[in-house]
């Protein structure tokens, strides 16, 4: 489905903001966060999904922010001095709500990849999709052992055989990056039209204990034929570097509006019940407080490694640069260091409210469970390995490694 742009925000009154700052984006998306948590419970439930609160996206602009300015974006994570804002931003969706802000980034990442490795008539045709029919895009990579193929026709035409687990926003997202592998082994990015096709979709595959409003469910895209123009970049484009993993720093950021939430619940928790001078609710307080600014200085060094990088984060697939490796390593860092900020700050928000506090209709119970399950991300300890052989790899004093 496309999601209006002529909605009537009924989580904000306020006016839409020009596309011409990010900043203003921010400001907009601390904002809309608000309401977004006040609805959150509506749809934690299996089978449905945030539409209001993309309704409210697309009205305020953030469907096709992340596109170019010729595209009729304002470069959202695509310029990178761009890229601070959009964590931050990513953040405050996060802290209103977790699902919202998973299939939010699908979307964000899908148009950098298109940004990055489509060719002149793919940007103009999935901009215009974006920017003119507010379609949403996602990334769904993920599969079982038995895996997705793309099954060459000839004469340009493709079939694909197998599914995809783990489809945020299935039903909702309109173009889907779906990629598979070909008949030579290489991995092939591809965009599924789904308005087009048909497929089967197993709802009864995601019965998560949190995220349960991302509507993650497995598709099968047995049968599905797309053509040349479907197809985005070269084989093993998707795993090219650094594009492949400093992308984590997105969902970490996400994460980190999660701990936020869970910050801003505990406290009010507390002084709801008059606990606020108890000394060992203070001291976990303020564990959780610092645990949270370090996360912000994290964000930030994170995208002040992308700014040392390049201009410009997306669209420059051919070119190798010197920072590649410390870039890689600098985001590995951040998402395990945002992980651990995550869990200490569940468990200091676990220990302050105790079993009273995280009895539903409870919003506690609510945000522990998403956060609990969006922190498993793939490849934990190979991150953390990856930095540790970065550094080893380098003589620079500590004071000078980044």
């Amino acid at each position: 489905m496309s999601f209006s742009a002529a909605v009537t925000p009924a989580v904000d009154p306020l006016s839409p903001p020009g596309l011409a700052s990010t900043a203003a984006l921010v400001q907009r998306a601390a904002h809309l966060a608000e309401g977004f948590a006040q609805r959150a419970a509506e749809v934690d439930q299996p089978g449905a999904f945030p539409v209001e609160a993309f309704d409210c996206l697309a009205a305020e602009g953030f469907l096709v922010a992340p596109l170019r300015r010729g595209l009729g974006g304002c470069g959202l994570g695509i310029d990178a001095p761009s890229t601070h804002d959009l964590l931050r931003l990513l953040q405050h969706i996060g802290r209103g709500n977790l699902a919202v802000g998973r299939v939010y980034e699908g979307h964000v990442n899908a148009l950098q990849l298109i940004q990055t490795f489509g060719t002149a008539e793919q940007l103009e045709r999935y901009g215009q999709a974006a920017r003119d029919r507010h379609h949403l895009f996602g990334v769904w990579n993920a599969e079982d052992a038995e895996g997705l193929s793309i099954v060459p026709l000839g004469s340009g035409r493709y079939r694909l055989q197998g599914a995809k687990t783990f489809c945020s926003g299935a039903g909702y997202v309109n173009r889907p990056f779906v990629n598979g592998k070909l008949p030579d082994g290489t991995w092939q990015m591809a965009i599924v039209p789904m308005d087009q096709v048909s497929t089967q979709c197993d709802r009864d595959w995601w019965q998560p204990m949190g995220m349960r409003a991302t509507a993650s469910y497995k598709i099968d895209f047995t049968g599905v034929e797309l053509g040349a123009g479907d197809l985005i970049g070269q084989p093993g484009d998707y795993l090219r570097q650094p594009w492949l993993t400093a992308g984590v720093v997105r969902f970490a950021a996400v994460q980190l509006g999660g701990a936020a939430a869970i910050f801003d619940l505990t406290r009010q928790y507390l002084q709801s019940l008059g606990r606020v001078d108890h000394p060992y609710q203070q001291e976990r307080l303020g564990q959780m407080a610092i645990a949270l600014e370090t996360g912000q200085l994290w964000l930030r060094g994170a995208a002040d490694q992308i700014v040392a990088y390049d201009a410009q984060f997306a669209g420059k697939r051919e070119r190798s640069n010197p920072r590649q490796a410390q870039l890689l390593a600098y985001a590995n860092m951040m998402r395990t260091a945002v992980e651990q900020i995550c869990m200490d700050t569940m468990q200091l928000c676990q220990r302050s409210v105790g079993t009273r506090g995280l009895l539903p209709p409870a919003p506690l119970e609510r945000v522990l469970r998403d956060l609990t399950l969006y922190l498993r991300q793939p490849a934990y300890d190979a991150a953390i390995a990856g930095v540790g052989a970065y550094v080893l790899a380098q003589t620079a004093p500590a004071h000078d490694l980044w």
